[in-house]
């Protein structure tokens, strides 16, 4: 299902908005949850309670505009817990729902499920962290409602965070006037998660939570998040278990990258100094983030709270205190066919991404390339797309896992293959959802109604390695992954055990990622020969140039 502008589904998130109020009467004790900033009251159905929008920090709004995040204050107050908080401010864009839940700089709010049929004490708790390229998403979208996986897994808590993106979350503003004060800005959507994670430890025993037990999960952003997180110290402690889905460090940009962005919002606003941005308005913000965003932000390699080299913690054993699970798709880019409008602009943006990215590389590294490219059939295109599956998505979670499990931390590693029904979809980036949350009939990347069996093999799975670091069942065995054996669990409708899933892929790729080759595409060169080759043969007009460049622009916006 590919989603048109003010369909059922984006009518039907907007219609869930309301605000929860100050509650100055009676109310249902059993829904209610003492909290150190409050008493929340939520909602049933069935067994399963649910609390939405509970503030973790105080509002990022004002004096705290682009700064971090502060802790929610002590607070005696009863409020509702029934409407998600809003969405952080984004373009709404057709495959993220939560764009179009009312948005605002007033986001940091996070949900808990829980089932109280069952009395466990200590539950293991899932806080996870949403995707959206760093610049879209939220906890309104329906896709990450957490009914389905505690009705199934009674004895696990689910918590979903907002947290900061694109143009309130991550912006470098160190060379403006006044920037000097702003030294966060350039990865507040981080220190949102963690705020959220502080939040958790003080709180979750309340609602029958381990606080000693929290594994932090997350899709795309949400697991280069989760990737991440295990490597700030302020971080520490604060979580047990990881579980990223279809991101690692990987995703992240240097300071030069960040540049671009900073110099479009300036252009964009007008704006001289810091003290002219912070004299925006938030209607203000929301428009000029139209121009904006589809070039927004990977979290930065700061030297401060991200090293500039991110492998480097796994690599010193830093993160050897959590466990980790980790893994990506066979076919992540093919997500993008739908991105950015179909096949046709899909074949002209892969090729101009992949000669740019071809520049910056060594002969040797090249040598590999064309090595690598020979030794798959098919399409040229196809072939290119394979090499971002690898250097973007699959080599950099392989590294990730196999330097954890080498220096005294537990990895284990999947590769899904379960394919969407969408034309050219594939087993693409983000399909694992809906398997995930037990969301069936969520089919945006699905295509089609979920498989059941499979959802609940992969939902076993996940709680299973929540609750004790392990996430093998009965009729499944899944090894740690390790240098030696590379094991890898393969999730299909067969699903099983397999040692070095495409090993000559990893072998000759490899060796290329310190390149830390990702998706910025603020500054693509289109004087390239494939553009001037398409331009020669007539087959690319100017308005398929324009199109091309705004295509581009959109090319990994997930």
């Amino acid at each position: 299902m590919i989603l048109n502008s003010k369909n059922e589904a984006q009518i039907a998130v907007r219609r869930r908005y309301g605000e929860n109020r100050p509650l100055t009467g009676e109310f249902d004790e059993a829904l209610a949850v003492r909290c150190h900033n409050g008493t929340f009251v939520g909602g049933k159905t069935g067994s399963v309670l649910v609390y939405k929008g509970i503030p973790f920090a105080k509002p990022p709004v004002g004096d705290l505009r682009w700064k971090a995040p502060q802790p929610a204050e002590n607070g005696d107050g009863v409020f509702e817990a029934y409407y998600n908080g809003k969405s952080p401010i984004q373009t709404e864009w057709r495959s993220e729902l939560a764009s179009f839940y009312p948005q605002g700089e007033d986001c940091l709010y996070l949900n808990i499920w829980l089932n109280q049929a069952d009395q466990t004490p200590q539950k293991p708790v899932m806080v996870f962290f949403h995707g959206g390229s760093y610049g879209w998403g939220g906890t309104a979208d329906p896709l990450y409602d957490g009914k389905n996986l505690v009705s199934k897994h009674s004895d696990v808590i689910l918590v979903t965070v907002g947290y900061r993106v694109g143009l309130m979350g991550f912006v470098d503003f160190s060379e403006i006037p006044g920037g000097d004060a702003f030294p966060d800005a350039p990865n507040l959507g981080l220190l949102d998660q963690i705020e959220a994670l502080r939040w958790v430890q003080r709180n979750i025993a309340a609602f029958g939570g381990n606080p000693g037990n929290v594994t932090i999960f997350g899709e795309s952003a949400g697991g280069g998040s989760v990737s991440l997180l295990p490597i700030i110290p302020q971080a520490k402690g604060l979580f047990r278990r990881v579980i990223a889905e279809s991101g690692s460090v990987a995703l992240t940009f240097s300071k030069k990258e960040c540049r671009p962005f900073t110099e479009r919002l300036l252009k964009a606003t007008k704006a001289k100094s810091m003290q002219d941005l912070l004299n925006m308005t938030e209607k203000q913000l929301m428009e000029v983030n139209e121009e904006v965003n589809a070039y927004n932000n990977f979290p930065q390699r700061d030297g401060r709270l991200i090293p500039e080299n991110p492998y480097l913690p796994y690599e010193n054993g830093d993160t050897a205190g959590v466990d980790m699970m980790i893994g990506t798709n066979s076919d992540e880019m093919n997500y993008w066919i739908g991105e950015i409008g179909g096949i046709v602009p899909y074949r002209f943006t892969v090729p101009v991404k992949f000669e740019n990215d071809m520049k910056v590389l060594n002969a040797e590294e090249k040598k590999r390339v064309r090595v690598f490219m020979n030794s798959l059939s098919g399409h040229k295109l196809w072939r290119m797309t394979e090499f971002y599956n690898e250097l973007m998505f699959r080599l950099p979670a392989i590294h990730q896992a196999e330097e954890h499990a080498a220096h005294g931390g537990r990895a284990f590693m999947y590769y899904w293959t379960v394919p969407s029904a969408l034309p050219l979809r594939k087993a693409c980036h983000a399909v694992e959802l809906a398997y995930v949350f037990g969301n069936l009939d969520e089919t945006l990347y699905t295509g089609e109604r979920a498989d059941e069996a499979i959802s609940d093999t992969v939902m076993q799975l996940w709680t299973n390695f929540a609750r004790t670091g392990n996430p093998s069942t009965e009729s499944l065995e899944w090894k740690p992954y390790s240098k030696q054996e590379r094991a890898s669990l393969v999730i299909s409708e067969d699903s099983h055990l397999s040692s070095d899933v495409l090993r000559k892929q990893r072998k000759l790729l490899s060796p290329l990622l310190p390149r830390m080759i990702n998706p910025s595409y603020a500054e693509l060169n289109y004087n390239i020969p494939f553009v001037r080759k398409a331009a020669a043969g007539a087959a690319l007009t100017l308005s398929g140039l324009a199109a091309t460049a705004f295509f581009a622009a959109r090319l990994l916006d997930n």
